[in-house]
């Protein structure tokens, strides 16, 4: 973390917890430089950043104060309570489809939305890097590494891994038609139709949709809104039903934005060990972090080989060209005969801009910005919730992506909540959807990575308006 972003988080880490009370001055930028052994421009970066978030205000020839609407965050929901694992057919794609078709009609606040704003993005150098890609290539280059992917991609994929402090070769890397394909190919490679896959509760409906077209049941476990999967209940799930494999995100969760310590990580890959079981790792929020560094994946704690490990472009850098990709440890070899024998290959001249753009040294700049965004975001939106929503209201706190868990009061339902706010033209994802027994009634994800203009702090005011009333009234979808 670099020092202002430090001397930024503590002072807002004093005013969520009271230390600093709204209309307190902050110290000078003088004796902030004297306190902390800074730099003026230091200083000053911090309160910009404060004030970006909507924590300070300035005042002129006066200095800089907590503002009036810093209020503190909402509280973190509990774990969910479920009763014993048990497997479960699944069939949410109907209602799925049928909520997201809602969400993307033209001119509504996609609050609900599963993607970040394409305003984030370096669209102009990735369309360099395509031109140029385009002008250089051969026929033959179309042809090259046609299954397991464009060399070069893979060696940066690689080099990525590496510099984080995890080794990894290229040709363990098969380049994917973005992470959804990556999870499939892998649930291919390790299932068979009738079997069971252990998901998180809640968990990422594209899992639970995959599971359904794959004739597989689904055995919840539940997971924690800031640890991630419960490894108790994970281990006596798999010694009563003896699944066929584990899907997860350790990094960043969606919906709930959580992030697995590194000692579970590490008791994760242990217990796959012992039990031999495939764990499916969706890691495609890992380079979205806030913190000093990238947390490692659970890939990095691997050595038998047991973790499949997905990722992707799609979230930090080209939402759209589809490019992912999957290192599958032991499963390999299965996994690219899955890719030859389903979509053969990926977009070839996609790959070949991605690791041109790759060459360059923007990337790393263009994520440093987009971690700014997402985080002044994310402060934003819990300020809002902590000011508009009813007494009761919890959500989550993620320390990386996009994504935002909400869980209502009691008397508030979130599918009453969506279908009410479509016809506002905002939308939200309800609980219902990230669960195969239809569980969480009253949550919902948010997306704080949407394009924030001057129509979003209005529609989450009107969202707690609705559940304020909701709560009153007793209303129900």
């Amino acid at each position: 973390m670099t020092r202002y972003a430090a001397l930024a988080a503590d002072i807002a880490q004093s005013i969520h917890a009271g230390v600093l009370q709204p209309g307190d001055k902050l110290p000078s930028v003088r004796s902030c430089c004297a306190a902390r052994g800074v730099s003026p421009s230091t200083v000053f970066q911090a309160y910009y950043l404060l004030e970006a978030r909507g924590l300070i205000r300035a005042r002129e020839r006066s200095g800089y104060y907590v503002a009036s609407g810093a209020h503190h965050p909402p509280p973190e929901p509990e774990i969910a309570r479920l009763p014993p694992p048990a497997s479960l057919t699944v069939d949410v794609s109907e209602r799925v489809f049928s909520i997201l078709q809602a969400s993307f009609q033209p001119g509504t606040v996609g609050l609900g939305s599963a993607f970040p704003a394409p305003q984030h993005f370096p669209w102009n150098k990735l369309a360099q890097s395509l031109a140029a890609c385009a002008r250089q290539a051969q026929p033959h280059d179309l042809l090259d590494d046609l299954s397991t992917g464009h060399s070069g991609l893979r060696r940066h994929i690689a080099r990525r891994y590496l510099a984080d402090g995890m080794p990894l070769h290229m040709d363990d890397v098969v380049i994917t038609n973005g992470a959804l394909e990556a999870l499939n190919l892998c649930l291919s490679a390790v299932t068979r139709p009738g079997g069971a896959v252990v998901v998180e509760s809640p968990c990422f409906y594209g899992a639970l949709q995959a599971l359904e077209r794959l004739g597989l049941q689904a055995i919840e476990v539940p997971t924690h809104p800031r640890d991630g999967i419960d490894l108790q209940a994970l281990e006596t799930a798999i010694t009563s039903h003896r699944p066929q494999a584990i899907w997860l995100m350790s990094n960043f969760h969606n919906p709930l934005g959580s992030l697995m310590p590194a000692p579970h990580k590490q008791a994760l890959c242990d217990m796959a060990a012992r039990l031999q079981i495939p764990v499916i790792e969706d890691d495609v929020y890992g380079e979205l972090y806030f913190s000093a560094r990238r947390p490692l994946p659970i890939k990095a704690y691997d050595r038998a080989g047991w973790v499949l490990h997905c990722s992707s472009f799609s979230k930090c850098l080209a939402p759209g060209w589809r490019i992912g990709w999957v290192t599958a440890g032991r499963f390999t070899q299965a996994v690219a005969r899955q890719k030859l024998t389903t979509s053969i290959s990926t977009n070839a001249p996609a790959q070949a801009a991605l690791a041109h753009y790759l060459e360059g040294v923007g990337y790393d700049k263009h994520l440093r910005q987009l971690r700014h965004i997402l985080l002044t975001q994310r402060d934003a939106m819990a300020q809002a919730i902590a000011q508009y929503f009813p007494p009761g209201t919890r959500a989550t706190r993620p320390e990386g992506g996009y994504l935002m868990w909400v869980e209502l009061p009691q008397g508030c339902d979130a599918l009453a909540l969506h279908q009410q706010a479509l016809t506002a033209g905002i939308s939200l994802a309800p609980g219902p959807v990230f669960s195969a027994s239809q569980r969480f009634e009253r949550c919902f994800r948010l997306n704080f990575g949407l394009q924030w203009d001057a129509r979003t702090i209005p529609a989450l005011q009107q969202l707690g308006q609705w559940c304020a009333e909701m709560q009153q009234h007793g209303i129900r979808s």
